[in-house]
């Protein structure tokens, strides 16, 4: 028991420590991430929408704390009954999401490892029982000495996390795994290589045929029934191939401009996924930047997803000197985590990606 008991303590720390350095980096994206979970359509926890940053932080720092004290052995009692009652739910949280297929990625691992519903299911299933071990067998987490420096190194653990959180908040996650991280050639990206597996799916059509409904099922072609159509479902029978980059493009008055700007010598782009959540200083910081860029030659656009009233109202608000185009919300939410932010583009290629509060680092 004293075996499986050191090895379930060193597997699941480990895993609490990656899993929450990983989130830490970006508690944005993670917050995102708990925004689709307290979305009407899953656990209709929609209150707690506006705090999801503040509960990501909080959710991210409690892992990584927990991992340090179940390796150090401090509180062994409070560590894993805290353990227990994180992984029952989430194990709850990752099955409900599977079952229903409501949130197509956990976010347990951040962009570095995404992972399907029935995966994190998995996942969490291997955890619950090397839980269960730990807080059957917690006699056996014997404290590292010393003990007198355990609380110590927890608050300092505590401290590094909250200057870490407060750091890539203010600029940038420190490390990117998203598609859209620099060295992309987007256009690269979107593109879907001739010999990957197609997706397979099956339409369920419904009609009324002599005052009974009648189901009729093909792989996409309407079917000849004598009858009333009602509805059509479609089920996904195998996932196709899904390119890096499949939510993008630049729009405007209903004119697709993806191409045009993709082939830009020198273009800077200000992101800014929803105007009315924009900073106002930040804005102010953009002006400054994006007047420097123009002053030498750089083409300035701005990205966003805003109403073109929304759009209309900022550019003269704040004086701005260029155009707004569409593009998807949550495209603009995976480009940056700044809003607004700005990116550098060559001929398609990020070279740049800043936070507002660094804005004045943009290389002209």
């Amino acid at each position: 028991m004293k075996i499986l008991v050191t090895f379930s303590r060193i597997f699941v720390a480990a895993l609490f420590l990656f899993s929450g350095f990983i989130k830490l980096n970006d508690p944005v994206g993670f917050s995102y991430k708990l925004q689709e979970y307290f979305g009407e359509g899953v656990l209709n926890l929609e209150f707690l929408i506006p705090f999801a940053l503040l509960i990501a932080i909080f959710l991210v720092i409690f892992e990584i704390i927990l991992g340090i004290t179940l390796i150090l052995g401090y509180l062994p009692k409070f560590t894993v009954w805290s353990l227990l009652l994180m992984i029952v739910f989430f194990t709850f949280l990752t099955f409900y999401s599977a079952y229903f297929n409501k949130v197509t990625d956990c976010g347990c691992f951040g962009d570095a490892l995404p992972l399907t519903p029935w995966e994190s299911f998995s996942k969490d299933i291997i955890l619950l029982v090397l839980i269960i071990v730990l807080f059957i067998g917690r006699k056996y987490i014997t404290p590292i000495n010393p003990l007198s420096a355990h609380k110590w190194i927890v608050f300092g653990v505590f401290t590094a996390c909250l200057a870490f959180a407060y750091h890539v908040l203010m600029h940038m996650p420190a490390l990117d795994f998203r598609a859209y991280k620099i060295g992309t050639n987007i256009e690269e990206g979107m593109k879907v290589p001739e010999d990957v597996p197609k997706a397979e799916f099956d339409y369920h059509w419904k009609f009324k045929v002599n005052g009974a409904e009648k189901i009729v099922t093909t792989k996409g072609d309407y079917p000849k029934v004598d009858g009333t159509f009602i509805s059509v479902d479609t089920e996904t029978i195998k996932e196709g191939y899904e390119p890096p980059i499949h939510d993008f493009a630049i729009e405007k008055g209903g004119v697709d401009y993806t191409t045009e700007f993709l082939r830009k010598e020198n273009l800077i782009v200000i992101v800014t996924y929803n105007l009315s959540k924009s900073e106002a200083e930040g804005l102010h910081e953009i002006k400054e930047a994006t007047d420097k860029a123009i002053a030498k030659g750089y083409e300035v656009i701005a990205l966003t997803a805003s109403t073109p009233k929304a759009m209309s109202e900022v550019k003269t608000k704040y004086n701005l000197n260029f155009d707004f185009y569409t593009t998807d919300e949550t495209a603009l939410k995976t480009i940056l985590r700044s809003n607004p932010g700005i990116v550098q583009l060559k001929k398609g290629v990020i070279v740049e990606k800043l936070h507002w509060n660094d804005a004045d680092d943009l290389s002209l």
